[in-house]
């Protein structure tokens, strides 16, 4: 397991402070929790974006999001996301 150092401003350690006592958990836990939580959202937000640029299938899309298929179709029906060209009645990606 690697280790990350990082320098934080007080108000940003004040509120880990107050999550790792919210979550009764050790601190370095605690930011490893977060952290990959926030990859996890990165990396459904990275796919989205590609998906809607054309730049990805919508299974590369789902493989790199990290998640199943039926998930993410999900995630693209709440924001609304088009990610079917059935401009001549195909469809291409399914």
């Amino acid at each position: 397991m690697g280790t990350v150092s990082a320098r934080l401003p007080d108000d940003l350690e004040e509120e880990l402070e107050e999550y790792v006592e919210e979550e009764e958990l050790e601190r370095s836990v605690a930011v490893r929790k977060l952290l990959s939580r926030s990859l996890d959202e990165w990396k459904l937000e990275r796919a989205v974006s590609l998906l809607e640029r054309g730049e990805v299938s919508f299974n590369r899309a789902v493989e790199i999001a990290g998640t199943d298929a039926w998930s993410f179709a999900d995630h693209l029906g709440e924001r609304e996301v088009v990610w079917v060209d059935d401009a001549e009645g195909e469809i291409e990606d399914l």
